[in-house]
């Protein structure tokens, strides 16, 4: 999942993709354990979108909000011109 999706989520979104990412990231092990697992990389990128989601949960919690970084940098760039 990109960032910028994950911020434009509202908070329940978010709960109900990290529950599934969870549930998901569950049963990836028991299929590794089992040698069913045809790519080992999805459990990483599971675990990176779970990590993106509650970064992005902690954050609304402290009321800090930080801009996606696709357009903290389309900013940057505009403003060098």
């Amino acid at each position: 999942m990109k960032s910028t999706e994950l911020f434009n989520m509202t908070r329940a979104e978010l709960e109900a993709t990290l529950n599934k990412l969870k549930a998901d990231l569950f049963l990836y092990r028991f299929q590794h354990a089992t040698n069913q697992l045809a790519n080992p990389m999805v459990m990483v990128t599971c675990k990176k979108d779970i990590a993106k989601i509650k970064t992005i949960l902690r954050q609304r919690e402290l009321n800090i909000s930080f801009e996606p970084a696709v357009a903290v940098k389309a900013n940057a760039k505009k403003s060098r011109r």
